[in-house]
């Protein structure tokens, strides 16, 4: 049966079709960008550090064409100044102004413990390269994940090595006298003392110190030399060593040997022996990727602060794959990124303990020169090192933080 259809009625149908075909369609909704929040340090000492970081984060988003888990990404910088108060200040403007859905660094311990309580509180998550011991130990931050390692967690390997390789008994430490060189120096001597050495002095000298020829006057009497600078301190600290004439073995810390203050040293750092949680040398495909983007950009091989900024990537990557992309839910993507286990990455494989620390592999390094320049050569690896190295972690915890006067020289 044929359907009649009044004209005033077809009329207003096809009128409302009309309007109906002229209007476009709702709009869908493409996910926001992730926003990441980069803490550094463009000044005084610890710059040379500072401005390596910003490299090697823009390098991994590069390498990523800006896109992780499906969602672009949008990078804000913030130069802290290197001191607490600033970092604080770049750090609520982070989180309450730019509403990053992450931060990575800071750079410098004293930076980070200025920022700790209030990211804990606004449950942001940091990845960050600063090693500040109980961040991870007695006062954790369940928001903090630190893919690279506690200050004395480069030092224990090292201080093994040093007693039990090089069969030296007895040292002088010499570092900065904030956090990182005293608890680089004491986990050091820890181990050192345990496995039968001595640690005979500890020279303190200020982070900003000129000249280091007071503090290299009194070294003597010992078998080697145990550096903890940071920034470009060591630099500073291998040529006056040399200039003094002394030939005592230098070992390091991780900044001592970074790759990327190779080629400013000169022949003072020949011989020198450093420990890092990174290591040029390392055969992975990230690595090479890493390094073969760092000198195409900036000229220059990556060390442990470009390296380390590249792997917090890689780490935060991993986490919104897990959540599918999503950050909204901060309790779900700060499980996410303790959850992360990686096996390629310019570090090697390691994965996270319980309180947001690296289990990973650190690699003692002797600087050689090859041709006309300086390259770090592994000499031995320690694999999945924790940061309570072999102690049982509840006596390691009972004892007092890594400290300017914990553990004490021995009379």
């Amino acid at each position: 049966m044929a359907v009649k259809v009044r004209r005033r009625e077809f009329l207003a149908g096809a009128a409302g079709a009309a309007v109906t075909a002229s209007l476009a369609f709702p709009a869908i909704a493409q996910p926001k960008p992730v926003r990441i929040g980069l803490l550094t340090v463009k000044t005084g000492p610890l710059a040379a550090g500072g401005i390596q970081m910003e490299q090697g984060t823009i390098r991994f988003l590069k390498d990523r064409n800006h896109n992780l888990a499906g969602r672009k990404v949008e990078l804000v910088v913030a130069d802290t100044g290197g001191n607490p108060a600033g970092t604080k200040t770049k750090t609520q403007e982070l989180v309450e102004r730019d509403n990053v859905d992450m931060i990575f660094g800071p750079l410098a311990a004293f930076e980070l413990l200025a920022i700790t309580d209030y990211t804990a509180q606004a449950k942001m998550p940091v990845l960050s390269l600063a090693a500040a011991e109980d961040m991870t130990q007695r006062r954790p931050n369940p928001y903090f994940v630190r893919a690279s390692g506690t200050s004395a967690q480069y030092m224990h390997p090292l201080a093994d090595y040093a007693a039990k390789e090089l069969k030296f008994k007895r040292v002088i430490t010499i570092a900065d006298d904030f956090a990182f060189g005293h608890e680089q120096m004491a986990g050091f001597q820890r181990v050192f003392e345990d496995a039968g050495g001595r640690v005979v002095k500890k020279l303190w000298p200020p982070l900003v110190t000129p000249d280091y020829t007071p503090y290299i006057a009194q070294i003597g009497g010992v078998d080697a030399v145990v550096q903890g600078f940071a920034g470009s301190n060591p630099l500073k600290f291998m040529k006056q060593y040399q200039d003094q004439g002394l030939k005592l073995p230098v070992l390091g810390g991780g900044p001592a040997g970074d790759e990327a203050l190779l080629k400013s040293y000169g022949d003072e750092a020949v011989g020198m022996i450093s420990v890092s949680a990174y290591t040029g040398d390392l055969d992975t495909p990230s690595n090479k990727r890493l390094i073969d983007g760092m000198v195409k950009d900036y000229g220059n091989i990556p060390g442990l602060y470009s390296a380390g900024l590249y792997i917090n990537g890689m780490v935060a990557e991993a986490a919104l794959e897990k959540t599918g992309g999503k950050t909204d839910d901060r309790e779900a993507f700060n499980r996410a990124l303790r959850s992360v286990s990686l096996v390629d990455t310019p570090r090697g494989p390691f994965t996270f303990d319980h309180f947001g620390n690296v289990v990973g592999t650190f690699y003692i390094r002797r600087t050689e020169r090859k041709g006309d320049k300086l390259v770090n050569t592994t000499i031995k690896t320690y694999p999945k090192v924790s940061q309570f190295w072999t102690y049982d972690e509840k006596w390691f915890l009972a004892q007092p933080v890594y400290s300017r006067d914990y553990p004490p020289l021995k009379s």
